[in-house]
């Protein structure tokens, strides 16, 4: 097997990685409203996040709340975020919405703030019991549907659900992704036998590392067949070893979320499939259940906000399309 391993390539990707952290920086917004409810992200330079930003600034205009955007430049900044919500709170808001970096580091900043204000939980888990609401896909579930997926892409390529595959995780310590992990891993543990995990891998939430990660196993694991590439900068990082090293047709890969360059790889084979959530819903419906909970309204304690396979075959589906196509202005 020819692996190639470009330097200026890696660079170059590192670069437009780089340059699309300056560009899409999102700004605070602001409203003529009285209520105020912050929405606190985990980065607000990735797409995915810029989809829960969008559906929390429409949820903003159609409820009369000023809702200011806010969040790390990256998904490792815990620091940062526990500052951003110490400062929100003393802003004294109606309530906080916050989607956590970190489970451990965030459950007493989070309960901290709970003294203070309501405070909703969204995507992923903090070591709190103090969220009024916590608005999340079903993370164990989409771990498993990524199995499915990749079980079934491999049957597709090889005849069989057979043959090594490898998990690399964009963090340690992240609720949502290591649940990702799990489910996947029980669902390959007792559905699919002839799959063997190989490689258990964790990155540091960078897309460069990700492709780093995925060319060394490329090189360790020649028999490799598939790949779960559980949150969408690893899928970016992957794919982009997939596709330098022209693999699309020899090792299938489920990615997780989406953004432009994803669905590209989606579309021209690179990737097998995509678990796309549906963030755009997190962030409308995070708002809307903080102004409810700030006004003492009952509201449910979770909410699964869902999870779709993404393959080339479905993609131009109407409820698919909406998905992977949201409307982020």
């Amino acid at each position: 097997m020819k692996i190639a391993k470009s330097l200026l390539s890696r660079r170059t990707f590192a670069g437009l990685a780089g340059a699309a952290i300056i560009a899409v920086a999102m700004p605070v917004q602001s409203f003529a409203a009285d209520v105020t409810i912050p929405i606190i992200v985990k980065d607000t330079t990735s797409f995915y996040w810029q989809i829960v930003l969008a559906g929390a600034r429409k949820a903003g205009k159609d409820l009369g709340v000023n809702v200011p955007e806010l969040g790390a430049q990256s998904e490792s900044d815990i620091n940062g975020q526990i500052s951003i919500l110490e400062n929100a709170v003393a802003g004294k808001p109606a309530a906080v919405v916050i989607a956590p970096t970190e489970f451990k580091a965030l459950g007493k900043p989070v309960d901290e703030a709970a003294k203070s204000v309501p405070v909703v939980g969204i995507d992923s888990a903090a070591d709190s019991k103090s969220f009024v609401s916590f608005l999340t896909t079903d993370n164990t579930a989409g771990g498993r549907i990524a199995a499915d997926g990749l079980a079934a892409a491999i049957k597709g390529m090889t005849g069989k659900e057979e043959g090594e595959v490898a998990i690399i995780t964009s963090l340690p310590g992240v609720g949502s992704l290591d649940q990702r992990r799990q489910g996947f891993l029980d669902e390959v543990k007792s559905k699919y036998p002839g799959l063997k995990v190989v490689a258990d891998k964790y990155a540091d939430g960078q897309a460069t590392t990700g492709l780093n990660i995925m060319t060394d196993l490329i090189t360790a694991n020649p028999k490799l067949v598939g790949v779960f590439a559980s949150n969408l900068i690893m899928a970016q990082g992957v794919g982009q070893a997939i596709a330098e090293n022209k693999l699309g047709d020899k090792i299938k890969v489920i990615g997780f979320d989406n953004d432009d360059k994803t669905v590209g790889f989606l579309k021209s084979g690179v990737l097998a499939g995509l678990v796309v959530q549906d963030p755009y819903r997190m962030g409308y419906d995070g708002i809307k259940t903080a102004l409810a909970a700030s006004k003492k309204e009952k509201v449910p304690a979770n909410v699964d906000t869902g999870a779709n396979l993404v393959t080339k075959a479905n993609m131009s589906d109407p409820k698919i399309d909406a998905l992977i196509n949201p409307k982020v202005k």
